[in-house]
């Protein structure tokens, strides 16, 4: 009896590359954002923009990278893992991140990708065990029902099951980055790859548990190899005044959070009379020192990626995505058809920019040239922005931080990372951030930043009452400073600094980042502006009695509650 054996309507070898029919899910449904419909889940169109087409092909995507992970976790048993499988595997999770893709014919592309590697290594795993079959079955009594995320019956097997898998999601996200610069570690892929295996067994409640504080074990690796990938190509982040106010000469407004593909755009728009700019998550772009040798890197243009229908469309320049954070531009946009994307992302009808097969470089000519057409950028702002408190920096500061705790200048820092979104609800962190004391340093990482980095906030003496550490994946740097401090103030463990997490969450990569820091065993973590939807009670229960997860109220409780 085989290993890997085709199931009920479900064909390994039966590899259809043109995918854009419906193939799974008799109906859509969704909930692995925070805006989320009704904070229950999104039926017949995500609340991002997706179709049910698009979140249809999506379910069959997870499915075949779930088989996938199966086949090839078994091959490393022995000692014959794919690589590609595990590159295919993070690319694939990477593109389903909210907001990350929106091109039908590109998921179907993976998808067919995931599929034929999936047919070749069961073929392989057959070869290798053909005598046997263990306890699982790659593709064994598979309906399309299953692809589905409701499938599964029980209320709280499922919502840890697609913890797991939003999380792995983030940290996959992240290892994509890092391989973008040369970084990759195949115990952390096989790590991914043993979780995802867990979706797809009947196992107990209490394993679940364990394995998604694995996942966010792997989530710190994830972000900590990311941080070595970035610093060892760019140097070590440091405190820099960033440019708001947009310059003279036509732009490239670049979004996202791949610092691989600014670096090449940067290095082929050199002398070609225009400028680049940095949008919402790309922010921190400009800490790092290698981009400060670059005359035409203006500065930052925008705000948190929620915006960017407004401002986009008075950028005037194309506009190049690296990531998730895309919000589909309405039809008669005037900005439409100055997108261009690349990497995991996509969007229909816009440009799409890939590698060369043999360099491994990619080609702007095409979005420098039409720049080069293009008017001016209007004026959104002026003044500049701080930012590039990471963990390097951080640590040149730590006597002056100590020695300002040990006199009662600072009192708490305050954790504010995470994302940004437009719920009105998230009103709450400007004014929290407002109703909070000098004596509270924010300490901030991700798009969550946009809240309050422009509110005119009483600095602490020498320190700016924001320290902004980077991107979401830099919540690894608050991390490294938090646990600096600690040792600093001679204390056991980060719960005992006067410190306080007060958490943003919207999609994958904030989840895994929360999973990081529970795995590290931080507790009293608050989570707004709503808790998760795919937590059932008895899950968030389990997670409040153990980690004391808790949310949020009113800005004016909270900053009396939150920092006493």
């Amino acid at each position: 009896m085989c290993l890997f054996q085709n199931g009920n309507g479900f064909s390994i070898g039966a590899i259809e590359k043109n995918c854009k029919t419906k193939i799974n899910c008799i109906v859509m449904f969704c909930f692995q954002c925070q805006e989320t419909a009704k904070n229950t889940g999104c039926v017949s169109v995500g609340v991002c923009g997706k179709s049910e087409d698009l979140s249809s092909l999506f379910d069959d995507l997870i499915f075949d990278i779930i088989e996938l992970a199966a086949a090839n976790n078994y091959l490393r048993q022995k000692n014959a893992g794919d690589l590609a499988a595990s590159r295919l595997i993070t690319d694939g999770l990477f593109s389903t991140i909210t907001n990350a893709n929106f091109d039908q014919d590109a998921v179907c592309e993976k998808l067919y990708a995931v599929r034929k590697k999936l047919s070749e290594l069961s073929e392989m795993a057959n070869k290798a065990d053909s005598d046997d079959c263990p306890s699982f079955n790659c593709s064994a009594n598979v309906t399309r029902e299953r692809v589905c995320i409701l499938w599964e019956k029980d209320e709280d097997i499922r919502s840890l099951k697609q913890l797991i898998i939003y999380g792995v999601k983030g940290a996959a996200a992240y290892c994509e980055h890092a391989r973008a610069l040369g970084f990759e570690q195949e115990s952390i892929y096989a790590q991914i790859e043993d979780a995802l295996c867990k979706t797809r067994e009947e196992v107990s409640v209490e394993e679940l548990l364990g394995t998604v504080l694995q996942v966010g074990q792997t989530g710190v690796k994830a972000m900590a190899l990311l941080d070595k990938a970035n610093t060892s190509s760019f140097g070590y982040p440091e405190m820099t005044f960033v440019e708001l106010s947009a310059g003279e000469r036509p732009g490239i407004l670049i979004s996202g959070h791949d610092l691989s593909d600014l670096k090449e755009l940067l290095e082929q728009s050199e002398g070609k009379g225009i400028d680049i700019y940095t949008h919402s998550e790309m922010l921190p772009a400009h800490y790092y020192p290698y981009f400060k040798k670059f005359s035409h890197f203006k500065g930052n243009y925008g705000n948190a990626w929620w915006k960017q229908q407004e401002e986009f469309a008075k950028f005037n320049g194309p506009i190049l995505f690296t990531s998730n954070c895309i919000v589909p531009p309405k039809a008669e946009s005037s900005y439409r058809k100055r997108i261009f994307t690349t990497g995991s992302c996509g969007l229909e009808g816009a440009t799409h920019i890939t590698k060369d097969p043999v360099s491994g470089k990619k080609d702007f000519s095409q979005i420098i040239a039409a720049a080069q057409k293009c008017n001016p950028p209007e004026q959104l702002e002026k003044g500049k922005l701080v930012g590039g408190f990471a963990h390097h920096q951080m640590s040149i500061l730590t006597d002056r931080i100590v020695n300002a705790v040990k006199k009662g200048v600072i009192k708490r820092f305050v954790v504010m990372a995470g994302c940004d979104g437009r719920h009105t609800s998230r009103q709450y962190y400007s004014d929290f951030a407002q109703e909070i004391d000098k004596s509270c340093l924010i300490l901030t990482a991700g798009c969550a930043k946009y809240r309050y980095n422009k509110l005119a906030l009483t600095p602490n003496g020498e320190f700016p009452r924001v320290l902004d550490a980077g991107q979401c994946n830099d919540c690894y740097s608050l991390i490294v400073i938090a646990d600096e401090l600690r040792k600093a103030l001679g204390l056991k463990t980060i719960n005992d600094l006067p410190i306080t997490f007060n958490i943003a969450w919207y999609e994958q990569k904030a989840v895994v980042v929360l999973l990081a820091l529970l795995s590290l065993g931080v507790k009293n973590i608050h989570l707004g502006p709503t808790l998760p939807a795919f937590l059932s009670k008895n899950v968030l229960s389990v997670l409040k009695d153990k980690f004391n997860i808790g949310t949020i109220t009113t800005a004016k409780q909270d900053a009396i509650n939150f920092v006493r």
